[in-house]
Parts: structure tokens; sequence; C-alpha cells
């Protein structure tokens, strides 16, 4: 039986998932991880670790998950299970290391197909230049966005989208203060942008 869809878990398949590997199924662990895996980098990404500290904390949560697989309670709730186990390690990790790494730069573009004429190629590099100079700004912006913002946005911006019960795991918020607080942040954001003239 398939339980993903188009790369993803579906999170009403998330139950039958765990048991299924808990039996030694190794497409349901497949699944888990494909499905699963960027809520919890979206986790320690949003805590501002670098590179190899982000792969270490996705690697000790899903090792603690499988040290765990057969005695997780409530199996549906494993987004949130690993999402919390994500943030415990990431805490563990920052208090450890008593750092904040800043890790989040704006994506380069893909450079243009050699095989474009000298107009096209002219032409996209402006465009891709004003794109740079546009995510430069915004990420620019939101990094003067409070702390908590900046974590909130990064969690809810994963794929496949986490659910309110995993983000309130993953940067301990009550669930119904997500809502709200998404809305906020996302109007500082916006008013930030607008005030330079960027939309």
């Amino acid at each position: 039986m398939s339980y993903t869809r188009g790369g993803t878990v579906d999170r009403a398949d998330v139950g039958a998932l765990v048991q299924s590997a808990a039996d030694g199924d190794a497409a349901a662990w497949k699944s888990l991880v494909d499905g699963l895996g960027p809520l919890v980098w979206s986790v320690a990404r949003s805590h501002g670790l670098s590179d190899a500290d982000a792969h270490e904390v996705y690697q000790t949560a899903w090792f603690r998950f499988a040290q765990h697989l057969g005695r997780i309670r409530e199996p549906e709730k494993t987004g949130s299970w690993l999402a919390s186990t994500a943030r415990h390690e990431c805490l563990k990790l920052l208090r450890a290391s008593k750092r904040w790494t800043p890790t989040d730069d704006p994506q380069l573009l893909d450079r243009p197909s050699e095989d474009r004429t000298p107009e096209e190629s002219v032409l996209d590099s402006e465009e891709a230049a004003a794109q740079t100079e546009r995510v430069r700004l915004l990420w620019q912006e939101f990094e003067e966005l409070g702390e908590r913002c900046r974590q909130l946005l990064r969690v809810l911006i994963s794929s496949p989208p986490p659910s309110y019960q995993e983000v309130s795991a993953a940067l301990g918020i009550a669930v119904g203060s997500i809502g709200p607080m998404r809305q906020r942040c996302l109007r500082r954001l916006r008013a930030r942008l607008e005030a330079r003239g960027t939309k």
C-alpha cells in the first residue's frame, strides 16, 4: 500500500506507517522520513543553527525516533513528537555551544542557459539581478523581525506545511496563538518592505 502522495506523507496515514515501520517495513520507514523529514529540518533551521549543527539535530531526532519506534503512545502524532524532539535537541546544542550562527542566505538564481541569444542573456541577467536584490531586501528585513517571528515563519514555510500541533511542539507556542502571531509577523514584514518601496 502506498502512503505517499507526490513525495509527501499523507498525515492521515502516519499512525499506520509508524506501526508498519515498527514491524520492520522499510518502505513505511522511508515514507515517514520522506514525508516528515522537511518538518524536522525546518525546526533545526528555525533555531539559527549552522548547516553542520542542523544536520546533527536532524540525524539525532530520527535516531531518537528509531529508538522509541515501538513505544510511541500516539503514533498518529509522530510529527509533533519529531518536532518536539528536534526542538529539544536544538536547545540542548545551543546551550552547549552558547552561540548563534546566522545561516539563512538568499538562494542564488540559476545562471542563464548557454544556448540563449546574447539579448536574452542580457535580459535574463538584468531580471536575475533585480530578483536577487528583491530577495536580498526581503531577507534583510526578515532578519530585523523579532526572534520569535523569524522562528515561526521559518517553520511555517517548510514543505509539506506542518500542522499547528507540530508547530506548537517545535516552538513551544500555544496552538491558539500561532495564527494571530503569524498574521502579526507577516504584517510587520510587509510594512517594513513597503517602507523600503519593495513589494
